[in-house]
């Protein structure tokens, strides 16, 4: 039988160690390599295109009249003619059209606001990037219009790169236009919308027919032509119930009557549209818990940070009140928990940006998304409410055409039927054409928020893998520096607390806190009494003789 050659200590030590090596710097390293990858082909896209910019928010104060303007730079690069370019470059389409078109202008919050209502309007149906919300108060803090700055920048991207609103007008007009060109833009705008609505009231009564229509015929054909949405028609509907002051009632009541008789025209794409509409609502309540969830998951980190401060400074206290190697330990124990406090601090931060704050701009999209739907309702309701008229007034002319002496109104109702159909075809055209819009847009949101959710999921867990490494690193560290002789309180240049083990306290005779002599076995020990070794405390306490009888436990 053969025999086994006996292993020495340094050979079976070295294996031993290899061995424990091997499995604890492989899941670092691969965990490593497997974030890097995942995260780059990960990158949210709105942060790959560094030519537009919204930057240097200059405060000015016109009388009483103060707002924060903010510079917005668009400087596409050039493409490179050799077949080098980088898959962001091929899939953004506005960067292919504007090749070296740089422009710089001056906006504020309001100039904003006028871009995002008007891409409604051009895009009707289309899901439009969420704008920050207005504030009353403290709109003006450093903190905020950096906040805000940010905000302006993200939602100027991702119009930048959204298939539908990429070639807007509206777009063009807000990036390249000079202060007086772009305030002409904006007031011509308003008087168009103005101009419509007041159209909208005026044939009110001009389709009156005699006062012989049912809904009052205010609708025209100006108010459905126009591919730019900038119809009042477009705002009725069960999203919006309430008559509008320049919208007319007489419009207002035949649709939301329209919209209440639930009677609308239906499509081939209505059962979709319904499971659509499901969908997101489902997904709405679902995202609202689990956003609330990490707004709570922030806020118990905060407070692991507090109770980690807290809990240092109690022990720095008790560390200062106690004496030599014991008072310096406590006081390590303190350091430590000072520095695990600020580590906690920054983890609580990251949270907020990489997990808290994506999934608020998450139901923001989802909002959008709900418009986007509204639109479409919007178009349906505007297109059914036309039908209804162009049959009350074929009703009405036949009843004017059977008696005699009303030729005349006969002749203007079917006039006014004659523009009514051309409306309602410019209508049925138009809602069409947001239907297929809508259908794009949600499969778009479903593909881009799948990876998106996916990204800020890895980057969440990667965070708490760092946090747990950091801290079960400095906890090992703070062990055996407790079990050394002595040890010494080092603060950084970069104000964080590091502990070190001191030399000559290490060499003293002195026992240490894990290490203290055993008492005597012949003494019995009180919790409450402290051991002395001071005489008068020693022979003023009596102990009880063992041997006593009847006094034995």
């Amino acid at each position: 039988m053969a025999a086994i050659a006996p292993t020495t200590g340094v050979e079976s030590s070295l294996s031993t160690q290899q061995q424990q090596q091997q499995p604890q710097e492989s899941p670092n390293i691969t965990t490593s390599i497997l974030t890097t990858t995942l995260l780059n082909n990960n990158r949210r896209r709105e942060d790959a295109i560094g030519y537009i910019t919204v930057s240097d928010p200059v405060i000015h104060a016109d009388g009483m009249n103060k707002y924060t303007s903010y510079r917005v730079d668009c400087r596409p690069p050039p493409l490179n003619n050799n077949n080098n370019n980088t898959s962001e470059e091929t899939e953004d389409l506005f960067l292919q059209n504007n090749q070296g078109q740089y422009s710089s202008v001056l906006r504020r919050y309001s100039d904003f606001l006028w871009l995002y209502e008007r891409l409604h309007k051009e895009r009707a149906g289309s899901i439009v990037p969420p704008l920050p919300e207005k504030q009353a108060v403290s709109r003006f803090s450093p903190e905020f219009v950096e906040e805000r700055r940010v905000a302006l920048e993200r939602f100027l991207r991702r119009v930048i790169l959204h298939p539908e609103l990429m070639d807007c007008m509206a777009l063009f007009t807000f990036l390249r236009a000079d202060d007086v060109t772009f305030q002409h833009a904006k007031n011509v705008s308003k008087s168009v919308d103005k101009k419509t609505n007041n159209n909208n009231n005026n044939n009110s009564n001009s389709f009156g027919g005699g006062g012989e229509s049912t809904f009052g015929g205010d609708m025209s054909t100006s108010g459905f032509m126009g591919r730019d949405g900038s119809s009042s028609l477009s705002g009725a509907g069960a999203f919006n119930l309430t008559p509008q002051k320049t919208a007319g009632i007489k419009k207002w009541f035949s649709e939301a009557k329209t919209t209440l008789s639930n009677d609308l025209v239906s499509s081939p794409d209505d059962d979709l549209f319904d499971e659509i509409e499901r969908y997101i609502e489902s997904l709405s309540i679902q995202m609202k818990r689990v956003s609330h969830q990490a707004s709570g998951l922030v806020r118990k980190s905060k407070e692991i940070a507090n109770g980690l401060f807290e809990f240092g400074l109690a022990f720095h206290q008790l560390g200062q009140s106690e004496g030599e190697i014991l008072g310096k330990k406590l006081q390590i124990v303190g350091s430590t928990a000072d520095l695990l406090s600020g580590l906690s601090a920054q983890h609580a931060d990251a949270e907020l940006k990489k997990l808290e704050e994506p999934f608020k701009d998450y139901l923001k999209t989802i909002h959008a998304v709900k418009l986007a739907l509204g639109r479409r309702h919007d178009k349906r309701v505007s297109y059914t409410a036309l039908l209804h008229e162009i049959q009350t007034r074929e009703v009405n002319l036949h009843r004017l055409r059977m008696s005699p002496g009303r030729e005349g109104q006969a002749y203007s109702t079917e006039m006014s039927i004659q523009r009514y159909q051309a409306a309602a075809e410019a209508a049925r055209e138009d809602y069409a054409e947001c239907s297929q819009r809508v259908l794009r847009e949600v499969d778009r949101f479903k593909r881009e928020k799948a990876e998106e959710m996916k990204m800020v999921v890895l980057e969440f867990i990667m965070l708490e893998i760092e946090l747990n490494r950091s801290m079960e690193k400095i906890w090992g560290e703070l062990v055996p520096k407790l079990e050394e002789g002595g040890v010494g309180v080092v603060v950084n240049e970069g104000g964080g607390s590091s502990v070190e083990a001191s030399s000559s306290l290490a060499s003293s005779a002195q026992p240490t806190m894990v290490n203290l002599p055993p008492i005597p076995a012949s003494q019995p020990t009180y919790s409450n009494i402290p051991v002395t070794s001071d005489p008068m405390m020693e022979s003023s306490i009596q102990y009880r003789d063992n041997n006593i009888v009847g006094m034995g436990l």
